[in-house]
């Protein structure tokens, strides 16, 4: 599988979001030990990714990865819903717009851009912005 399409944060975030993840499919069985992997956690530390139940419906609650297992949990009540929010015990934990697999690949860009500490938008803003054809960040808000 080819690494996920992901954008960090520099150093600790300011913004709602910690970064961005554009998985290539709506699977997260098929996403998540990718994704998981390049966050480099420490083997044998507990794994837990949580979404939001209404965008991935039928997600798994453990997805098997070499060395690991990955637990998935619902998002609980006023979720941003298209987030996801890993936690790899020691090595941090993050919060990443999801960037809905068949976005054309201009507006993934900009999403993915979007990672910025100084964007103070949600998630859930950012995609209507790109929707609308509007800059992503906080520039689109002014406007």
């Amino acid at each position: 599988m080819p690494l996920p399409r992901l954008t960090l944060t520099p150093d600790v975030s300011h913004g709602p979001l910690d970064g961005a993840w554009w998985p290539r499919c709506d699977a997260p069985e098929l996403e998540l030990p990718s994704l998981v992997d390049l966050l480099e956690p420490e083997p044998g530390a507990a794994i837990r990714v949580t979404v939001d139940p209404a965008e991935w419906p039928d997600y798994p609650h453990t997805v098997m990865a070499p060395g690991r297992v990955i637990a998935v949990e619902p998002a609980g009540p006023g979720s941003d819903a298209p987030v996801i929010t890993l936690d790899c015990g020691t090595v941090g934990r993050w919060v990443l717009l999801v960037v809905p697999p068949e976005e054309p690949a201009g507006t993934a860009a900009r999403l993915l851009a979007a990672a910025d500490p100084e964007n103070p938008l949600t998630a859930a803003r950012m995609l209507r912005l790109a929707e609308e054809g509007r800059p992503v960040g906080a520039a689109g808000e002014a406007e």
